[in-house]
C-alpha cells in the first residue's frame, strides 16, 4: 500500500557516484511505489534531483560553496551536513506544524554512523539505514598503511561519539528500525538501546546477467575492481600472485587511487609485470566487459563496509574471494564465495593464494560457485528485493 514517505538524503544524485548514487537508486524506486518527499542538497553544475526525479516532491538546497572540492575529505566528514541538518529539521517542524503528516521517515544516507537525523524525536516512525562504516583496520595492517590523513584518523572517534554524543544517540535510540549493512554494525551499536535491528546491504544490482560460458578459459583470469587504496587488498592479491607462478593465471585491475604507485613497485619487485595489468579507471561498459571475460573475482578488502563490486561480480556468475570482515562477507555464503580472515598482510596474501589455487585447480568447483553466486544475486540482491523488504518494514512500523 502506498505511503507518505519522507526520505532524508543530504547527498542524492543519480549522475554522481558513491552515496549520492546509492541514495538516488533508493529514491527512484521508492518514488514509483510511494508518495515520496525528499530532503536533499545538490551540487553546483549537476542536474538537481527535482529535475532527475519529477515523480517525487524534492526539497533541495544548494551544497555550501567549497564543500565538494576535496572528494575524500567530503566523503568522510560531510562538512555540509550541519547546515543540511538545521535546514531539514526546520522544514520538517514547519511541515508538521502546518498539518502535514508522514507515515514514515527514512534516512538513507550518510551510510556512516556519525550523523544525527533531523527527523529524530519528531513523532514520525523512523528508519535509519542501511548504515555501516566506522570499521577500523586490523592491527596487523596499520603499519603498512603508512601515513593517514588527519581527517581519516577522526574515524577513531566514532565509538566515543556513539557513547557520549546525546544528539547522535537519540537518533539511534529513537529510530523504530536501524538497518545495518552487516552484523558488525550490531556490535558497534551494542551500547545503544536500539529498538529493532535488521541487516541489509545499502545497495543492490540492477540486473543479473545471462550465464557466461567459462568452460574453456586459459589463462584463468582474476579480476579486482575498486579504488586502489591499501584497504582494498590489492597489495595482498599481488603478493598472492607471486605464490602462483606455477599456474597459468593473470590479474586485471580496474580502478585508480593513492596506492597505485606502491602496487606498481610491488609488481616490478616480484617480477609480475607480464601477469598483472593495471588498467586504471575505465567506463562502466568496460567494467562489464571485464566481468564477462573474468573467471574469478578477488577482492580481499579488509575494511569494507559495503562492497557492491562483489554483488556485481556475482551477477556475472563469478565465484568471489572476499574477506569475512565487513559488508562483502555478509552478502555471500560458502556456496559462492571463499571467505578469508584478515589478521596480517602475510596471512591474507597466503590465504588468498590458497583460495585462488583451489579454484584454478578445480574448474568444476569454480563453475559451480559462479552459478551459485548468480542464483543468490537473482534471489536476494536485486533492487526490487531490497525495496520490497524495506516496504515490509514501512508496513510494520507505520501500523503501530
Amino acid at each position: 500500500m502506498s505511503k507518505s514517505v519522507l526520505m532524508i538524503a543530504p547527498a542524492c544524485d543519480g549522475e554522481d557516484v558513491g552515496e549520492a548514487w546509492v541514495a538516488a537508486q533508493w529514491a527512484t524506486r521508492l518514488a514509483a511505489r510511494h508518495d515520496l518527499t525528499i530532503l536533499t542538497t545538490y551540487k553546483r553544475g549537476h542536474t538537481p534531483m527535482s529535475q532527475q526525479l519529477p515523480d517525487a516532491r524534492v526539497i533541495e538546497w544548494a551544497e555550501p560553496p567549497g564543500v565538494g572540492r576535496f572528494e575524500r575529505f567530503n566523503s568522510l566528514l560531510q562538512p555540509g551536513y550541519v547546515p543540511f541538518h538545521m535546514r531539514a529539521r526546520r522544514w520538517i517542524r514547519r511541515a508538521l506544524d502546518s498539518g502535514e503528516s508522514f507515515d514514515v521517515a527514512h534516512q538513507v544516507v550518510p551510510v556512516a554512523m556519525r550523523y544525527p537525523s533531523p527527523a529524530a524525536g519528531l513523532g514520525i516512525p523512523l528508519v535509519i539505514g542501511p548504515v555501516g562504516g566506522s570499521l577500523t583496520s586490523p592491527a596487523g595492517f596499520v603499519e603498512e598503511e603508512g601515513a593517514t590523513s588527519w581527517y581519516q584518523r577522526l574515524r577513531g572517534l566514532d565509538t566515543w561519539r556513539m557513547r557520549h554524543d546525546r544528539l547522535l544517540r537519540r537518533t539511534y535510540e529513537s529510530a523504530d528500525v536501524v538497518v545495518g549493512v552487516a552484523d558488525y554494525v550490531r556490535e558497534f551499536l551494542s551500547d545503544v538501546r536500539v529498538k529493532r535491528f535488521e541487516i541489509m546491504s545499502e545497495t543492490a544490482v540492477i540486473e543479473v546477467h545471462d550465464p557466461v560460458d567459462r568452460t574453456q578459459t586459459r589463462p584463468v583470469r582474476l579480476l579486482h575492481v575498486g579504488r586502489i587504496v591499501r584497504t582494498k587488498g590489492l597489495r595482498d592479491v599481488i603478493r598472492a600472485m607471486s605464490a602462483l607462478n606455477d599456474l597459468d593465471v593473470t590479474l586485471d585491475v580496474l580502478g585508480d587511487g593513492n596506492d597505485r604507485s606502491a602496487c606498481e613497485e610491488l609488481i616490478t619487485e616480484l617480477g609480475l609485470g607480464d601477469r598483472i595489468t593495471l588498467h586504471g579507471a575505465v567506463p562502466r561498459e568496460t567494467v562489464d566487459e571485464f566481468y564477462q571475460r573474468a573467471d574469478i573475482f578477488v577482492f580481499p578488502s579488509y575494511r569494507e563496509p559495503g562492497g557492491n563490486v562483489s554483488l556485481e561480480a556475482m551477477s556475472w556468475g563469478l565465484p568471489v574471494i572476499v574477506c569475512r570482515r565487513g559488508g562483502p562477507g555478509a552478502n555471500v555464503d560458502q556456496t559462492c564465495a571463499i571467505l578469508l580472515a584478515s589478521e596480517s598482510p602475510q596471512q591474507l596474501a597466503a590465504d588468498c593464494a590458497a583460495a585462488v589455487r583451489a579454484l584454478v585447480e578445480d574448474p568444476s568447483r569454480r563453475l559451480a560457485m559462479g552459478d551459485a553466486g548468480r542464483r543468490l544475486a537473482l534471489a536476494t540482491h536485486l533492487w526490487p528485493q531490497r525495496v520490497e523488504r524495506m516496504d515490509r518494514i514501512y508496513d510494520e512500523i507505520s501500523l503501530r
